[in-house]
Parts: C-alpha cells; structure tokens; sequence
C-alpha cells in the first residue's frame, strides 16, 4: 500500500518538543488547511499529549518524507526543520497499517491499555474528513483501526482495572504522602481528563477539593460529582494560595503560571512545599518553577516512573492483543487489494468483452449467409472463452497477489496492468 506514517511520541521526544510542535484544535485546522493545499496526498493528522503523527496514503500519490514533512512542520511552527527531522520516525505499507492498530488500541500508549486514544484517533479522522483531508484508504484504514482497538479491550484484559494517565497522576501523588485528610487538592481543567483525575482524587478522602475552569458551568457540574468547591478561574491566585497538591490538566497553548504569577502566590502562602503534577501538553506551569523548596513539579513524562507497577497485570494479555494485531494487518491489506483489484478486473473485462462483440460482430457481417445459427452460436463461444482463457493468468496473478505481503508496500501486477491495458480511474 502507499501508505506512510511520520511523527514522533513520548518514546522518542522529551515533553519540551512535544509541547511545541504538538497541534491544538485550531493549530490542527490550519495544518490540515495547508495540507491539502501543499501535500498532494491523503492526510490524518493525530495529537495528542503523548504522540504527533502524520498518517499519509494515496493511490499513486508522492508521499512526503521526513524532510519535506519537517519543512512543512516547520511553517506552522517556528522551529528548525532540522530540529525536528532527527525525532522523526517512520513506517510505510504494512508496518504503517500495524503501527495504528497498535496506537490505536493503545498497545503503544504511555498508558497500556488506556481507552483515550481511540476516541482522539476517532476525532483525528473526522477533522481530516472536515478538512477534505482524508480520502478512501485513510477512510478505510482508521475505520477498521476502531473496529480492532474495540476488539482487543473487549476480548482480552488489556484494559483490565482502571489505569489512565489520570489515575497515574493520583498514584503518583499517592507516594509523596501518607495521607490526605488534611490536605487541600486542587484540579485545574474540567476537560475529561480533568474529570477522571477528580474521580480518582475523591477516592483519597482529601480535607478539600478545588476546582477551576475557564468555563464555570463546567467547573461546576464536575465539582459536584466529587463534592469539590469550585474558585472561579480568574482567582487562579486564590486557589493556588490555598493548596497543598495541584493536579493541572487544560488544554492551554502558553503556560498559566508563569514566575510572576508563582511569585505574587509565593507573597501569600503560609504553607510548605506545593506539589504540582502537570499532565497538561503543552504544559501549564513554566517548568523552571520546580525548585524542590516552594514548589516540586512534574510532568507527565515523570508519570513513567509508576506506570510499570500499574499494568503489571495487563502485560499477560499484550501478547494475545499483538498477535490480534498482526493478524488484522493481513486481513486488511488484502481487503483493500481487492477493492483495488475489483475496479480494475471489471474495468479488463468490459473492455475485451466490446472488444470481442466489435470483432465477433464484424465477422458475422462478412459471412453473412453462409453460416446458420449453430455455426454462430459455435464462433460465439470460441471467442467468449479466447477471451476468459485470455485473461484467466493476469486476474489469477492479480488474486495471488492480494494474498502475499510486498516488502515495499507497492503491488506491481496491479500497476503493471494499468499501464498495459491503459486502465485508468
């Protein structure tokens, strides 16, 4: 298949890149604008706190490489193509096809077995659909993605217990302190991870929950759930004076507490150290804050350290996910071969079958009377099965062909036969 897939991910990139060339909703609209203009192929484009990657396909299209996509990164962006090109990798034909079921059912997540990223593949299809980025193969690829990553979470135990980022978050803070009764835990972000890192957090019995969002009806119906205090966003300052643990989780482009704003806070508290996890990409704090005294922060690459004894428990069940996987990259790629094959076949065989009646047709005009019914009906067959006969050994090798895996993704009989015959979509 022509198929490509360029990005980088928490396994090759630190947060501080990720965090700048990471899309937001609007950053992500504009890329997939320019997308369609200056990249002559299909394009889905996911991001998210973990991964940026660029899915790209299309039948007979060029497909960027690691240096055109840096550039083309590079002017959205202000940073060096050079700067990004090193962290780049890179899968094509079936390794791309696996790679995304792999993500997809979160085999390949910080967080094994995580739900989060079907959803955010699901809505990365549907921005490129809006943007008139996706077209057939990527429509079909990410579709079936969905249908495996459901599989594997209901017909094996990946997903077993509830391990998120979220709950990682919690747990990490669950090892800094014995116990909570007498703290004041703050969320900041009401978005769904927000959401689930509060759930998460009531389970502790913290003396106080607060809650702030820029939306503060938001704030409100999730504060509820966990009998949490809403402090209304633009007293940002009070809520942090009053916190001894703060778990940030918006979805901000420029950090929300810079040195200025943690200097004006740090006038007013009378507590010790702030514990900060900031899951948030890009992140929320200005990471030079963590000085270990008045604030100790972390981020969400710092989660790693716990994730290991968190899904334990879920690794038995990766190898019967993996071979899943595999197993559905094959059914795929032949999948679409035959939807590839089947317009070209028909195309082959409209074609020699008008060929075949002009002929046949022409040569009962100039037998005219002299040969009767049967003798037609004979000269009829003769040719229909030259034809069949003739076309058995390509179509054969075109079924063959579907069913074995090319090292280099290209199907050569298929294109072959195109320029033969001059089949053309």
């Amino acid at each position: 298949m022509n198929l490509r897939v360029l990005g980088l991910s928490f396994r090759t990139t630190s947060i501080g890149l990720r965090e700048r060339l990471g899309f937001t909703p609007s950053t992500l609209l504009l890329a997939l604008e320019r997308a369609n203009s200056e990249l002559a192929c299909e394009v889905v484009l996911l991001s998210t706190c973990n991964r940026v990657e660029f899915y790209l396909g299309g039948e007979g299209a060029p497909l960027p490489g690691s240096k055109e996509l840096a550039e083309f990164w590079g002017r959205i962006y202000p940073v060096e193509s050079l700067a990004i090109e090193p962290h780049l990798y890179c899968h094509q034909g079936h390794e791309a096809i696996r790679h995304l079921f792999r993500v997809t059912s979160s085999l390949d997540s910080m967080v094994l077995g995580e739900g989060q990223i079907a959803a955010q593949a699901k809505q990365a299809l549907e921005a490129a659909q809006a943007s008139g980025c996706a077209g057939p193969m990527l429509n079909a690829l990410f579709q079936h993605a969905r249908v495996i990553a459901r599989r594997i979470r209901t017909e094996t135990g990946i997903a077993k217990g509830h391990v998120s980022v979220s709950s990682l978050a919690v747990d990490f803070v669950s090892e800094v302190f014995d116990q909570f009764t007498d703290k004041t835990v703050a969320v900041i972000g009401a978005g769904k991870m927000g959401e689930l890192t509060l759930k998460h957090l009531a389970e502790l019995k913290p003396k106080r929950i607060l809650v702030t969002n820029r939306n503060p009806d938001k704030a409100k119906s999730v504060a509820e759930t966990c009998g949490g205090q809403v402090v209304p966003f633009e007293n940002l300052d009070e809520l942090l004076i009053r916190s001894d643990i703060v778990l940030s989780t918006t979805g901000a482009s420029e950090p929300i507490v810079d040195r200025a704003r943690w200097q004006r806070v740090q006038a007013q508290r009378r507590k010790g150290t702030m514990v900060v996890i900031d899951i948030a990409v890009p992140r929320d704090f200005e990471p030079s804050l963590h000085d270990g005294e008045t604030m100790c922060l972390y981020n969400i690459d710092d989660l790693q350290k716990v994730r290991e004894t968190r899904i334990a428990d879920r690794r038995s069940h990766l190898g019967t996910a993996e071979t899943m996987v595999d197993k559905e990259v094959g059914l795929f790629e032949s999948d679409w071969l035959r939807r590839r094959n089947g317009p070209v076949i028909a195309r082959l065989n409209r074609e020699f079958e008008a060929k075949r009646k002009a002929v046949v047709g022409q040569l009962m005009q100039k037998l005219a009377d002299r040969v009767g019914a049967e003798d037609r009906a004979a000269i009829e067959g003769a040719f229909r099965l030259l034809q069949n006969q003739f076309l058995h050994g390509p179509i054969s090798a075109l079924a063959e062909e579907t069913t074995k895996r090319s090292p280099s993704g290209k199907h050569t009989l298929l294109d072959a036969l195109r320029q033969l015959f001059r089949i053309h979509d």
